[in-house]
């Protein structure tokens, strides 16, 4: 995939004395009393800012916090515990600007928090009137917001087309590359896992993906789903028995391909879902009416490692159990820890899946872990995502 780097226009001295408009990804959550309950994101946000400063740039930064109404600032809809945060980690002060789209005034070496752009009226349906305006403020717009790339807005569209140069910032690149790897130029057997509570919510990455991979894990109410497709019994486990034929056609689409959706061969049940039901290994096909499965069994688990451990390319979408549980987290742990020991290059994303990668320690195990959800299921059913489609048409247009 085409697109300049930021961090190539700094290098080749391209930023230095320019003013830079960074989108980030700074929605985050706070506390009653309007203090950063978590701040990765903010953190993650430091690398291109830094970037910009150390070119001699003058940096403006956006986000969007929350969901404010356009054209309605609130209190609440403010950054400013945000540029509180920025102004620590970046060890120096960081100035917020309300009612900025008609200018701002930033030097080299300057950081500008500018308020949350959702609240600027056309922001959401990129009106090209609004996105003219924002690409005037700057010489170099840096999209560096992954968990945004999937929506066309003013300040994640918009500017990028009128911008004089349109770039990605070093978090989006580092998507850009490792979805790259993970889906466009895989090394194989290329393997994924697609778990959930729903087949409806995932049916359309099941169906894309079941043309690409070599192998499609399935978990959790989806593999319950998967297995009444396949006439075994699932009690009163949660699936969609509606979606049976579904379920069915990718199967055989797999199968049409070489390819295989193994199903399991046998299941911890319980009678109750709660963190103290009593837990029992059972074969697939002795699954009781009043049974509800919870994981993935043993011997299912072990087979499913090995395919993992021979994958050259791991794609992991969703905890197979309910891992929150110590007796139903057996399977979600087996497989995290032979995705751990696999050579093969993994990207994972998702929140449970980011969740469980946190649960077993596994962070430095798994290759790239994306930041995006809505984005990386978008990327997964096999979309171009729109900050993709504009950055790839504003580098093939400068060559």
């Amino acid at each position: 995939m085409q697109f300049i780097r930021f961090s190539d226009l700094c290098e080749q001295g391209k930023a230095s004395g320019k003013r830079v408009f960074i989108r980030a990804d700074l929605n985050v959550p706070l506390t009653e009393s309007g203090e950063i309950s978590e701040d990765t994101r903010v953190r993650a946000s430091v690398p291109a800012i830094r970037m910009g400063l150390d070119a001699g740039a003058a940096v403006m930064v956006t986000s969007h916090l929350g969901r404010p109404t356009e054209g309605e600032f609130k209190p609440a809809d403010s950054l400013a515990p945000v540029a509180k945060r920025l102004s620590e980690l970046l060890g120096q002060p960081v100035r917020l600007q309300a009612d900025w789209i008609d200018g701002v005034a930033v030097q080299p070496g300057e950081v500008v928090l500018l308020e949350n752009c959702r609240v600027n009226v056309g922001e959401k349906k990129n009106k090209p009137e609004l996105a003219q305006k924002l690409a005037k403020l700057c010489d170099i717009f840096v999209h560096d917001a992954f968990g945004t790339a999937h929506r066309a807005e003013g300040t994640t569209y918009g500017i990028a087309e009128y911008a004089p140069i349109a770039c990605a910032g070093p978090l989006l690149a580092a998507e850009m590359d490792a979805i790259s790897k993970a889906l466009q130029a895989p090394k194989k057997p290329l393997v994924a896992i697609v778990a959930g509570s729903k087949v409806s919510t995932k049916l359309t990455i099941l169906k894309a993906l079941s043309e690409k991979v070599d192998g499609l894990i399935v978990g959790g109410g989806i593999a319950n789903t998967f297995m009444l497709a396949k006439g075994l019994p699932i009690g009163k486990s949660l699936a969609e028995a509606d979606l049976v034929e579904e379920a069915k056609a990718v199967m055989e689409a797999m199968q049409a391909r070489g390819a295989a959706v193994p199903i399991p061969v046998d299941v911890v049940t319980a009678k109750a879902f709660a963190a103290d039901a009593a837990a029992t290994t059972k074969a697939a096909e002795q699954v009781e009416a009043d049974d509800m499965i919870l994981d993935i069994g043993p011997q299912t688990a072990q087979m499913l490692a090995e395919q993992l451990k021979a994958a050259g390319t791991i794609v992991w979408n969703g905890p197979v159990g309910v891992f929150e549980f110590e007796a139903f987290e057996q399977g979600t742990k087996t497989l995290a820890q032979a995705i751990a020991q696999s050579s093969g290059f993994s990207i994972a994303g998702g929140g449970d899946t980011l969740a469980a990668i946190a649960k077993y320690g596994m962070e430095k195990d798994v290759n790239y872990i994306s930041t995006g959800g809505g984005a990386f299921l978008e990327v997964l059913e096999g979309k171009t995502l729109p900050a993709f489609e504009i950055l790839a048409k504003r580098a093939e247009a400068s060559l």
